[in-house]
């Protein structure tokens, strides 16, 4: 079960959200998480977490697991969440 997951309606066609995508991605980048993708799925990784992201047509759904790493140096997962679910509305809805 995923410790972080947050999913985000949006009116967009699937490439068009993933492009908008790519803010996210870089905030990403800073934290040390880098995303694969293929078509409209990523593969999340980084020190201490790790997870997806999922693009449809209608919605945006991120899912991080933190590793023992991340949950040692303190990071609170409703934080995180909260963070993750404002930087996605701001992406997709600053189309």
């Amino acid at each position: 079960m995923a410790d972080v997951r947050v999913t985000q309606s949006h009116s967009l066609s699937r490439d068009e959200a993933k492009h908008q995508m790519a803010g996210f991605e870089e905030m990403m980048k800073k934290y040390g998480v880098s995303a694969k993708w293929s078509g409209g799925h990523a593969d999340l990784k980084g020190t201490g977490v790790k997870g997806s992201i999922d693009v449809s047509d209608s919605k945006v759904q991120v899912e991080l697991k933190l590793g023992m790493l991340a949950k040692a140096a303190g990071i609170d997962p409703a934080r995180l969440e909260k963070s993750i679910r404002r930087r996605l509305k701001e992406a997709l809805e600053g189309a």
